[in-house]
């Protein structure tokens, strides 16, 4: 069995307390490995250590910092099987998911944030014959980044890049149920030439450890991506302190489906966009929402592709599907999916746990479900699921297909699929939603924003917002 350790100073150390809690293999259902149940004590000198490390990460400038994360990235992808090895068999993801994108993205955004922070400008403004304003962004300081379960390292590494490039040190905390990938990223971070104490990780519970950085009165900003349950939580406790916020929370993504689409295309990536990770990102197309005079068409081709989806073993090149997260998550998928039968809605296929054979027995797979017949106002078509379960909607007008895309609390993600430029352009204009993909899905440009509207979350990341938001500007003026 593996132990997980947190990284403090530069140093591998287990919690204060010293007590452990148990991480689990989705696939198998078994132990996998132990991770620190760390406390505000652990936070405090995780806290202590990124202070004294503080000034002289800065004093290493833009360039001394991208080299440093250049390495870090290098040495990733250098150990990019034994990642991608780690992040399945931790997170239950195909092993090819985390070969073709989890791991290789990781390493993406260290380069990304390592070169961009190169390149960030500065604003100058010149008042005629009376003064020159320009604008100083310095680190904040010591930042708190908070990051989820679908997409382990990718995810972390998003945070931690920016956070690290500007200039800032970290406290950061991964979440509890997939620790594994963050845990051997710090193992690297000393080869990488990192001083100790720049990056700190903290494992455990997000009521102790998420708390603790959360209310920790030296750490001005926070970064979170995660559950808006739990967004709410973190702004309750956040905003009379006065912290920079960036939130990104649930989504409820509408896929709207016009008649003059191009059907091949739109059957085989919203086949993608509903199901890939087993449904668990936060991007996933999760409504499907079908103009009346193809929708016949398109449910019983979509249907019919979902149900040659193969649930099996994540390691298996075969399989399209692996195991969801946890049993508790589990569970609560297929209490949704009861509960659209008691709304009236008709499973097409799916709505059930797949049972394996031998070692994979006590795993965790739900075969991938489709529903349809219910209203846009039923707890399936307005709570996020977040798993392998989506609806099927029709409408008759643009006008319809927009107030349903926009008739939930969030705001996150939509894909549109028509060949009509102008309903493209007018459409995507209308929806609420932070990202908004035409005849296309999950294609993104690191120096682009991401963030959602409503309830799917506060400011943005990527490109320079990621780096204004790890930054304090500063206006300096100079009479002339």
């Amino acid at each position: 069995m593996d132990l997980i350790l947190n990284l403090m100073d530069g140093v591998s150390m287990p919690a204060v307390s010293n007590a452990w809690i148990d991480v689990y293999e989705p696939a198998t259902g078994a132990v996998l490995a132990r991770l620190p149940d760390s406390d505000e004590r652990d936070v405090e000198l995780a806290y202590l250590a990124a202070d004294r490390a503080l000034a002289g990460w800065k004093a290493m400038g833009r360039e001394g910092r991208s080299n440093v994360l250049l390495r870090l990235a290098q040495l990733i992808e250098d150990d990019l099987e034994a990642f991608a090895q780690l992040e399945s068999k931790d997170n239950g993801k195909p092993l090819a998911l985390a070969r073709k994108v989890d791991i290789p993205r990781a390493v993406a955004n260290f380069r990304f944030f390592a070169t961009a922070i190169l390149h960030f400008p500065s604003e100058a403004h010149v008042m005629d014959d009376v003064a020159v304003n320009w604008t100083d962004r310095q680190p904040i300081g010591v930042v708190g980044c908070i990051s989820p379960w679908n997409l382990p390292l990718y995810l972390f590494t998003w945070k931690i890049a920016p956070a690290l490039a500007a200039g800032n040190c970290v406290v950061a905390k991964p979440s509890e149920v997939t620790p594994c990938t963050a845990h051997r990223l710090s193992t690297l971070c000393a080869r990488a030439g990192m001083p100790s104490g720049v990056l700190n990780i903290v494992h455990g519970l997000g009521p102790k450890v998420g708390a603790a950085i959360t209310a920790h009165p030296g750490i001005p900003a926070i970064s979170f991506t995660g559950g808006t349950r739990t967004g709410a939580e973190i702004a309750r406790v956040a905003a009379p302190m006065f912290k920079k916020l960036s939130l990104e929370l649930g989504g409820k993504n509408p896929v709207l489906v016009f008649d003059d689409c191009d059907m091949e295309e739109a059957l085989s990536t919203t086949v993608r966009s509903s199901f890939t990770n087993q449904g668990q990102i936060c991007l996933c197309g999760s409504r499907i929402l079908v103009h009346e005079r193809i929708y016949a068409r398109f449910r019983d081709a979509f249907v019919s592709r979902v149900e040659q989806l193969r649930v099996g073993d994540p390691t298996s090149p075969d399989s399209d599907l692996g195991a969801v997260v946890s049993r508790d998550h589990m569970e609560k998928v297929l209490s949704y999916i009861d509960l659209a039968r008691t709304e009236g809605g008709k499973v097409l296929c799916g709505g059930t746990r797949v049972q394996l054979e031998g070692a994979l027995s006590g795993g965790w797979y739900i075969a991938p479900t489709v529903i349809e017949g219910l209203g846009p106002q039923c707890r399936t078509n307005q709570e996020e699921i977040f798993g392998p379960v989506v609806t099927l909607q029709s409408f008759t007008s643009d006008e319809e297909a927009i107030a349903l895309a926009n008739s939930t609390p969030y705001g996150l993600a939509a894909v549109i699929w028509t060949t009509d430029l102008k309903r493209s352009h007018r459409v995507a204009r209308a929806i609420n939603a932070g990202i908004v993909w035409v005849n296309c899905w999950m294609v993104r440009d690191l120096r682009t924003p991401f963030g959602g509207m409503k309830q799917s979350g506060v400011g943005r990341e990527g490109g320079v917002d990621a780096l204004r938001f790890f930054t304090e500007a500063k206006n300096i003026c100079i009479k002339l």
